[in-house]
């Protein structure tokens, strides 16, 4: 049983001689089917475990030791304060119970589980008895740096400790329960005298304490216990007022003002039982007391409805619990250099303050011990900042993590975020990934150095082919140019150059018009090449076999069926075209799909299916211009087109084989160049092999741009 409540049993077995407790703080208190009778002026030790996890809180501790004493009281205010704690987002980093009947070994060790903790704040929820022996053991083992958190049980006395323990307390703070000036109290202590208070036994011993001097006792020197007083007397005449209020240490004088409080508590039910007027009393029928025999409880009754404001503004009345509403003061234990000490208020707790707002505090008065000259820091893990999220240690408290980035397209906007928020699909984390911010435009423009290279390129390669169809066009009655259909020469000159300058289409912002145009244009022109290379290479067929005078391709001999080819072989692609623009057009679009800060400006093709057609359809033509070319390859002749024809279109279908995985596995406007590679290549390709040699005849060596040769077996026949 606690000391709390072997006092209140003797309380309840004495006639109520003492209803008001100024210092009992175990909650059980609070039964009153347990405690009918018992008020007291403090509050149970629940409402300021609540405050001191609310001040750990505000200091950003969340790693902090835990001391109590080994009792009753100090098993739950312990269980109480942990549990605080831990709802405030605290971990308790060790739990130790003291007492002073154990051994010295104990507090050792004790002492080297505090040293050995990463947790520099230890919250002690003991009487100072039983602290005095752990201040010893820390001092032998020169444990410093670690700051002492009082809870309210905790009453500091100086005195009680030697100078080198003392100074262990430097930079403590704690609380204790709010106390005012006591008017006329200081005057009543400087008037004490030991021979105005004669019956005071105790104030001869203070008197030589305070002046360390000696009285006579019947007539000789009578020396205190081992101390050296130097053979000073005591006169009488010392002044108190002169050794100031530091004599009577009352720097804390929380728990006289709590005295004091039930004092004038028990004064003010008297007064009103006293002055009871009938009809306005507390009992049946607004009855009162008969004052000459007043009993128990009716005072009882009269103390649990009392409320009155003290002096200070306070007002003072008890719950039904018995407890009044007290305030708490925050005290800093403050030692100078040269050993002065004081207990300075930093702060108040409120018990009626909105919740997570009882505490006020004033953090820039308060002096931290010699270790640190601002708040301490003590966590079990450092805060992961913005950009980061936790990830709880493995068979470790909740405040010990490690942080990690926040994974691609996610952000964390606050400190220590358990998961970090993903972005909008059209937003993107910036750089440190504490904010989401619009993804960026990605397109092929002109302005970039790919898309003005694949431009220039295009436009140069477009000037090569006018410049070719004019030379053609110029040199158009000679044999060369006469040979193999020069109007389907014409018209594939003409188509290259098309598809050269389709490739401008692809470059630029896509919009609405320019993604219709983009793969039909390209598979329309692209097609009309490859059918004159396959209707060139048909008329070579054609023209050899036709020799022979009783062959029956002499009636297919002319301009009906290469034209027929082209124009055949196009209108197919033109209507697979049609079809794509009618059914499924291509339209500009964003890919906000791509894991990536990039927001692709691209254009939707529709149904992929057209797509995939029209590239399949243009590969069949070639294929079969290839395989008609390789055919007719060794076919006698100095211009013989179709060995250059199948070059070229070995040429062709190379690059487009190669187009279809590089297409596929890129995306954006790299996707966008690939395609206008493959363009310009493949035209490329069919361009120089088929009239770079004819152009090389006409300008180099007109004397082999004759009938003469064209007709020749070759130069091993002449």
């Amino acid at each position: 049983m606690t000391n709390d409540m072997r006092e209140v049993n003797h309380t309840e077995n004495d006639k109520f001689k003492k209803l008001i407790s100024p210092g009992a703080m175990h909650p059980a208190l609070s039964d009153k089917l347990q405690f009918p009778s018992f008020l007291r002026t403090l509050t149970s030790n629940k409402f300021q475990n609540y405050a001191l996890a609310q001040l750990i809180r505000r200091f950003g501790w969340t790693w902090v030791g835990l001391l109590t004493e080994d009792s009753d009281l100090g098993e739950i205010g312990c269980q109480y304060l942990k549990d605080e704690i831990q709802k405030s987002g605290g971990c308790i980093a060790f739990l130790e119970k003291l007492n002073v009947l154990y051994s010295k070994d104990t507090f050792i060790q004790v002492t080297k589980v505090i040293q050995r903790s990463s947790a520099n704040v230890v919250i002690v929820n003991s009487d100072e008895v039983h602290i005095k022996p752990l201040l010893d053991a820390l001092y032998l083992e020169k444990v410093i740096g670690k700051v002492l958190v009082l809870t309210v049980i905790c009453i500091i006395t100086p005195g009680f400790y030697t100078k080198e323990t003392w100074k262990l307390l430097n930079g403590t703070i704690g609380l204790v329960p709010y106390s005012a000036d006591i008017p006329g109290f200081k005057d009543f202590l400087f008037s004490l005298h030991p021979l105005t208070s004669k019956n005071d036994i105790f104030i001869k011993s203070f008197w030589e304490i305070a002046f360390d001097c000696m009285w006579l006792v019947n007539g000789s020197k009578q020396e205190r216990d081992s101390e050296n007083t130097k053979g000073k007397l005591c006169t009488g005449l010392e002044n108190l007022e002169e050794q100031g209020m530091l004599i009577f240490e009352l720097n804390d004088m929380s728990y006289t003002y709590q005295v004091y409080l039930a004092v004038y508590a028990f004064a003010h039910a008297l007064n009103d039982l006293v002055l009871c007027k009938l009809g306005s009393g507390l009992f049946l029928n607004n009855s009162c007391t008969n004052i000459k025999d007043i009993q128990p409880w009716q005072v009882l009754h009269y103390l649990k409805n009392i409320h009155f404001t003290m002096h200070t503004g306070e007002e003072v009345y008890f719950d039904l619990k018995g407890d009044t509403v007290a305030m708490y003061d925050i005290i800093n234990v403050q030692i100078t250099a040269d050993e002065n000490f004081k207990f300075v208020k930093v702060g108040r707790v409120y018990p009626r303050g909105a919740k997570g707002e009882e505490i006020r505090i004033n953090i820039t008065s308060i002096l931290w011990n010699e270790k640190y000259n601002q708040v301490p820091k003590s966590v079990c893990s450092d805060p992961c900042l913005v950009g980061y999220r936790m990830i709880m240690r493995k068979g470790q408290p909740t405040c010990c993590f490690d942080c990690i980035p926040c994974s691609s397209g996610e952000i964390a906007n606050e400190t220590d975020t358990v998961e970090c928020m993903k972005c909008q699909e059209d937003q993107w984390p910036n750089d440190r990934h504490d904010k989401c911010i619009p993804k960026i435009f990605e397109f092929l423009t002109y302005e970039e150095p790919l898309g003005t290279s694949l431009a220039a390129i295009s436009i140069l390669l477009s000037i090569i082919t006018a410049f070719i169809l004019y030379i053609f066009i110029n040199f158009r009655h000679t044999p060369i140019v006469k040979a193999n259909n020069r109007e389907l020469s014409y018209l594939l000159l003409l188509a290259l150059m098309f598809c050269f300058l389709s490739a401008l289409i692809f470059i630029g912002q896509p919009v609405k018009v320019t993604c219709m145009l983009r793969q039909t244009v390209f598979g329309v022109v692209f097609s009309v090449s490859v059918s004159c290379v396959l209707a060139k290479t048909i008329t070579v067929v054609i023209a050899f076999k036709a020799t022979n005078p009783h062959s029956n391709l002499r009636q297919w001999v002319g301009h009906k069926v290469p034209h027929s080819v082209v124009f055949v072989c196009s209108l197919i692609q033109i209507i697979i075209c049609t079809a794509w623009l009618v059914y499924s057009s291509p339209s500009p679009q964003f890919n906000v799909q791509s894991n990536s800060r990039i927001r692709i400006l691209e254009c939707d093709e529709g149904q992929r299916a057209f797509f995939y057609c029209m590239i399949g359809y243009m590969g069949i033509l070639a294929i079969v211009s290839f395989i008609v070319a390789f055919l007719a390859r060794k076919l006698p002749d100095s211009f013989n087109e179709a060995k250059h024809i199948t070059f070229s279109m070995l040429v062709f279908v190379s690059v487009w084989l190669s187009f279809i995985p590089a297409y596929l596995s890129t995306q954006g406007k790299y996707m966008v160049a690939v395609e206008i590679f493959a363009m310009l290549s493949s035209s490329a390709g069919l361009l120089c092999c088929i009239f770079c040699y004819k152009c090389y005849i006409i300008l180099l060596q007109p004397h082999k741009n004759s009938k003469q040769y064209l007709t020749s077996k070759g130069p091993q026949s002449r």
